[in-house]
């Protein structure tokens, strides 16, 4: 039902999807480029539906309440509980996606690195330690407003090097253009 509902909203939009998701790939982390809008999750999430990519996204338990969790939950929603770690702190937002990988067979989780729909000078990190401590990859996933394509970029497997493979993620992403393109990844 989603995916024949994504099709009429690409075919109406004048949307198309563009990669392919890897086959046989079970877990990872979607980074979902660039975030400039509110209207990244409609597309974003229809391509998806379209590509048969399972794909998850998390949200703060709190929200995840009555007729609006629901509709979350719809779309893919997940709530994170933050619980103590062994009667000593909570664990960190990272640390949760990490169980929630670590514990599933099958999860791939988007996430949106900026953090924030406006420019991000500096992204959040987290999304790449939670792939490095789930030992899974990080798929590209992207909007590119002026063609109207969505879809799947290059895959990316963490190894240790921070700081070079976030500027590959960022140099892919300034080859597609946001719905806010000054927004987006300069």
């Amino acid at each position: 039902m989603m995916k024949l509902l994504a099709r009429f909203v690409f075919w109406l939009t004048g949307w198309k999807v563009k990669g392919n998701f890897p086959k046989g790939l079970k877990k990872a982390v979607m980074v979902a480029i660039p975030h400039t809008s509110n209207w990244d999750l409609l597309y974003s999430r229809a391509a998806f539906y379209i590509l048969d990519v399972p794909v998850r996204f998390t949200i703060k338990k709190e929200v995840m309440v009555g007729p609006l969790g629901w509709f979350i939950r719809g779309l893919g929603g997940m709530s994170i509980d933050r619980k103590k770690i062994a009667g000593k702190r909570k664990q960190t937002y990272t640390e949760a996606m990490v169980d929630l990988i670590k514990n599933s067979d099958e999860l791939v989780m988007m996430v949106t690195p900026e953090g924030t729909r406006s420019y991000a000078k500096r992204w959040k990190t987290g999304f790449y330690h939670v792939a490095e401590g789930a030992g899974v990859p990080i798929v590209i996933g992207f909007l590119d407003y002026k063609k109207k394509h969505a879809g799947i970029g290059p895959v990316i497997y963490p190894n240790g090097d921070l700081e070079g493979q976030m500027e590959d993620i960022k140099s892919f992403g300034r080859t597609v253009t946001g719905k806010y393109p000054e927004q987006g990844i300069l």
